[in-house]
């Protein structure tokens, strides 16, 4: 019995007809990134678990519950080495940062990719668990000039791709000096209400309490709501660098709210976090922030740095939701007909799609033997400015028919006329 199969749930093919958004986006996106002084960087899809386990953080949904992990095959030794598809973009940078030593470079290394990430989540709309991000990374500096930079690149990225009603949300969860004093406060408010709490929640207060404010479950919003807010218990240092984020934004002309309530689901984030959500649905688009800790985590010396990673499957549906069509597809120049069965003319079509195909002309044929009929019904249909003709009388010429399909209002004769083969090319390139 044939097996019909399918893709995997929560994995997706990407058709050619959506490839005109995916282009769109990606190509945005680099010349965004590079406006501001970002280069590109690949890290592979697979790392070694640590990686995250280090990093992510152990009491995450991304550790506990969706990572692609499994043991590689024992090498001559017998070890086997425990590995994950990518979740996430920042801490494999990070690692790539610090293996290639970039940290001797000129300080901050500022770094972007584009590419698929996975996590074994449910699968819901623009969320997948082959999902793709563009990525920015900021390595080497604490400067908030920098928060504001990245911000400011992301609300330019969102605008030029005709996006509107695009939500900056801004918020600081403190660094390692005074976060645990507010997480002391975060949990003596909620102990009285634990039993209360969802059964994450309950696990939440002991593994990551900051992660109870970014709780979902329509039940524990009012507990989220009247919890004490981080930003009343900023230390000194912390208070002046987000002042000073808010202040360089506004140089930016980014609008931006305050948000309390964004934590970031990462443990390694410190100081500035950020999410760009949609006012129509509001969907989230993106989230980032500042993880100055986390390249100590992977055995590297203190460094400071801020990036952020952005859906492109949920810009594409943010995209479609407010209207966008990206450029459509450039239609070909022309499109070869051979007029006869000869091995010879069809041979000579080949050579005539080869020799503009190389000379930078996009340039299409029909293929199996079809009827004169059948070619000029598909030359037409494929939207080419001209059909080039080549028959039996334009073969001993040395010449090929030439007819606009794109001109209105011309009779028969006006619209075909006769080139020869050596002034064929300056006439398409040049449209006549």
């Amino acid at each position: 019995m044939s097996q019909n199969y399918k893709a995997l749930q929560g994995f997706r093919d990407i058709l050619p007809e959506e490839q005109s958004y995916w282009y769109f986006v990606e190509k945005t996106a680099t010349e965004v990134a590079q406006l501001y002084g970002y280069r590109r960087i690949e890290t592979p899809i697979l790392e070694e678990t640590g990686v995250f386990h280090r990093t992510v953080g152990e009491g995450t949904d991304i550790v506990e519950r969706e990572m692609y992990s499994f043991d590689d095959r024992a090498d001559k030794e017998g070890h086997r080495t425990n590995i994950t598809l990518r979740p996430e973009g920042t801490a494999g940078t990070v690692r790539a940062y610090l293996e290639n030593g970039l940290f001797k470079l000129p300080q901050p290394v500022k770094l972007f990719y584009i590419g698929p990430f996975f996590r074994r989540e449910k699968p819901q709309a623009g969320r997948y668990r082959e999902h793709h991000q563009f990525g920015c990374e900021v390595i080497g500096d604490g400067d908030p000039a920098i928060d504001a930079e990245l911000v400011g690149l992301l609300y330019q990225f969102y605008t030029t791709l005709g996006l509107k009603h695009i939500r900056v949300n801004l918020n600081s969860i403190g660094d390692s000096n005074c976060r645990p004093q507010y997480i002391e406060m975060l949990k003596e408010y909620y102990r009285p209400l634990l039993s209360d709490c969802c059964q994450d929640c309950q696990v939440r207060f002991y593994k990551n309490p900051l992660r109870l404010l970014d709780c979902k479950e329509p039940w524990d919003q009012a507990k989220i709501k009247a919890a004490p807010k981080i930003v009343e218990y900023l230390c000194e240092p912390c208070r002046e660098h987000f002042a000073a984020v808010q202040q360089f934004l506004k140089l930016y002309n980014v609008p931006f709210t305050l948000d309390s309530l964004i934590v970031r689901g990462l443990d390694y984030y410190t100081r500035t976090v950020f999410e760009f959500t949609s006012e129509i649905d509001k969907l989230a688009l993106n989230g980032g922030g500042r993880y100055d800790g986390l390249a100590e985590l992977l055995g590297g010396s203190p460094t400071p740095g801020i990036g952020f990673g952005a859906g492109v499957e949920r810009i594409i549906l943010e995209l479609k939701k407010q209207d966008i069509v990206p450029p459509l597809e450039e239609k070909p120049r022309a499109f070869v007909v051979y007029f006869g069965k000869t091995a010879e003319l069809k041979e000579v079509a080949v050579r005539l799609v080869a020799e503009l195909r190389q000379a930078g002309i996009k340039t299409e044929m029909s293929y199996g033997d079809r009827s004169p009929k059948a070619q000029m019904k598909q030359a037409n249909a494929s939207g080419a400015a001209f059909a080039l003709i080549i028959g039996e009388s334009e073969l001993a010429n040395n010449s090929v028919s030439v007819k606009d399909l794109q001109a209105e209002g011309m009779d028969a004769e006006q619209k075909q006329v006769e080139v020869k083969w050596d002034q064929l090319l300056p006439m398409l390139k040049h449209g006549h």
